[in-house]
C-alpha cells in the first residue's frame, strides 16, 4: 500500500486499546503525526511508545468523548502541537447487551448515546474547521449493529444507528468542500469491548453475550479500516455475513429477523 499518511495529522479516539490502538500501530510505519485520545492515560502512553519506535510523532490527549469540553480540548491541542488536522478517526465506543425487558434503569442507555453518538458528533464539530482547511477526512468506526437491529442490543443499536445516520448525512453535506467520510462496520472483533460494556443493570457485563468463536482479529479489522480510509471509500462492511445480510434485508427482511432470533437463542443457551 502506498503511504498516504506520511506527515499527516491523524486524530484517533479510543486509541488506548482494541481497534483504535491497533490502527495507530499500523499507521505508525507511515510516519504520520498521531494524536491519540482515550480516558486511560497510562494505556495511551504504552501505545504511543509502540508508535514512536516506528517513526511516528505522537501526542497523547487523555479524553472522555462523552464530555464536549474534552472533545474541544482534543482538537485544540492537536492544532497547537501539529498545526492542523488531516484525519479524524471517531473510534471511541462502549458496548452493552441486555434484552429490553430486563432493563429497569435506562440511565446507561443515555450514557451509551453520549459516548457512541455524541462523542462522534462533538469530535467532528471541533475538528471540522481544521479538516475543511486541509480538505481532510472523517473515519467513523460504527458497527454492523448500526445497520441491523440486533436483539439484545437495543441501546447499542440505537447509538450506532444514530452515529451512522449522522455520518451518512454529513458525507453529503461536506462532499462539495472536499471532505471524505468513510464509515466502517465491523462485526464481532476479538476485543474486550463487550466484556467491559453494560449489562442489564448498568454494571460491566463481564462477558460478551455474543458468539466469539468466529471473531475477527483486531489486526485484520484495523487493516481493513486502514485500506478503506486510504482509498477514501464510502463504506467498509467487513464480513461476508454482513454483506449478505444487507442484501437479504432488502429482499427478505422477515428471514433476517428470524436468523437474528435464532442466533440470539443459541447464544443465550450457551450462556
Amino acid at each position: 500500500m502506498k503511504p498516504r499518511y506520511t506527515d499527516k495529522v491523524v486524530v484517533i479516539t479510543g486509541a488506548s486499546d482494541g481497534i483504535g490502538a491497533e490502527l495507530a500501530r499500523q499507521l505508525a510505519s507511515q510516519r504520520p503525526k498521531l494524536v491519540l485520545a482515550a480516558r486511560n492515560a497510562d494505556a495511551l502512553a504504552k501505545v504511543a511508545k509502540q508508535c514512536s519506535v516506528q517513526g511516528a510523532l505522537v501526542l497523547c490527549v487523555p479524553t472522555d468523548v462523552s464530555v464536549e469540553a474534552d472533545c474541544a480540548a482534543l482538537a485544540r491541542q492537536a492544532v497547537e502541537r501539529f498545526g492542523g488536522i488531516d484525519v479524524l478517526v471517531a473510534n471511541a465506543g462502549v458496548s452493552g447487551h441486555a434484552m429490553f425487558s430486563e432493563v429497569s434503569d435506562f440511565g446507561w442507555y443515555e450514557e451509551m448515546m453520549r459516548v457512541n453518538h455524541f462523542g462522534t458528533l462533538w469530535c467532528v464539530r471541533h475538528a471540522l474547521p481544521h479538516l475543511l482547511a486541509r480538505r481532510g477526512q472523517i473515519v467513523g468506526v460504527s458497527s454492523l449493529a448500526g445497520l441491523f437491529g440486533v436483539p439484545g442490543r437495543t441501546a447499542y443499536c440505537a447509538s450506532k444507528f444514530a452515529m451512522t445516520g449522522f455520518l451518512q448525512a454529513l458525507r453529503i453535506e461536506l462532499a462539495p468542500q472536499g471532505i471524505g467520510v468513510t464509515i466502517a462496520y465491523p462485526g464481532v472483533v476479538a476485543t474486550q469491548i463487550r466484556h467491559r460494556g453494560f449489562g442489564p443493570d448498568g454494571r460491566p457485563a463481564g462477558a460478551s453475550g455474543l458468539d466469539e468463536g468466529k471473531a475477527m482479529s483486531v489486526e485484520t479489522c484495523a487493516n481493513l479500516i486502514l485500506r478503506a480510509m486510504s482509498r477514501r471509500s464510502r463504506n467498509c462492511v467487513m464480513t461476508a455475513e454482513g454483506k449478505l445480510g444487507l442484501w437479504l434485508k432488502q429482499l427478505l427482511p422477515d428471514l433476517v429477523d428470524a436468523l437474528a432470533r435464532r442466533k440470539l437463542a443459541r447464544t443465550r443457551r450457551r450462556g
